[in-house]
């Protein structure tokens, strides 16, 4: 039987708006195809990863509060997580997480959080708290050559610059800042966004896309996923997108 292996990293402390439900859909739909999915989880003081040994690696968000508590201990393992992401490990980032593999975070009183500088993007929060950008998101991604919309919730302070390679065209919503054109981050092993909500609940096509770039990687095979029963789910679509006037 043909299985994937994915790290959740600092479940206790990444996990804002739902964020674990990225991995119950990743499990059910792996699963659903008859394949197994195995999934592990790293918390601070936890034997050391083999980050490169797994097929997917996810982060989810977390305040300010608990970013500076993780990233000493992320910090150590900058190499080795260095290295699977060259190596193809696929990785999805989150709110918090996608900011700290950048080069910095720069918090409301201008403390500095170091980052992985994993990626060339860095984030600084706007001095006023109670300017966030918050709500809906709806986003364009292009996935295998294919557009798709994306759709998920944004709660975010920090604005997030220098970014080459979006995940998307903003539709609605703001995006890395406030009224951005573009939001998050992308290559073909990486998604970091700011959608939450959680993001593969309402986005099946974007699951599909990580487990088949998965599949296709740890097996060398250009796999056909068996297609699921996405009605339920294309249906709140429908209904999300006319709620938002945005274009099915």
């Amino acid at each position: 039987m043909k299985e994937l292996k994915i790290l959740y990293l600092y479940p206790d402390l990444l996990e804002l708006y739902g964020d674990y439900g990225n991995i119950q859909i990743l499990k059910y739909r792996i699963e659903k195809r008859g394949f197994k999915a195995i999934i592990d989880r790293y918390c601070i003081n936890d034997e050391a990863p083999d980050f490169k040994s797994y097929d997917l690696i996810f982060a989810g968000g977390g305040a300010d509060n608990e970013q500076s508590i993780l990233a000493k201990d992320l910090f150590q393992y900058k190499d080795k997580i260095k290295e699977a992401v060259d190596n193809g490990v696929f990785f999805l980032l989150i709110c918090g997480a996608y900011q700290l593999f950048g080069k910095y975070y720069k918090g409301v009183e201008g403390n500095i959080v170091k980052g992985l500088n994993i990626f060339d993007y860095y984030t600084e929060a706007i001095a006023d708290r109670k300017q966030r950008c918050i709500g809906n998101i709806v986003i364009e991604a292009t996935l295998n050559g294919k557009k798709t919309k994306v759709i998920g919730f944004e709660n975010h302070g920090g604005q997030t610059f220098n970014i080459d390679k979006p995940f998307g065209k903003v539709l609605f919503g703001n995006g890395n800042k406030f009224s951005d054109t573009e939001e998050g981050f992308f290559l073909n092993n990486v998604i970091a966004t700011y959608l939450h909500g959680p993001l593969l609940s309402k986005n099946p096509e974007v699951t599909d896309y990580i487990i088949k770039y998965c599949l296709d990687r740890k097996y060398n095979e250009d796999i056909v996923l068996d297609p699921l029963d996405n009605s339920f789910e294309n249906a709140c679509r429908e209904q999300l997108l006319k709620t938002f006037e945005v274009p099915i």
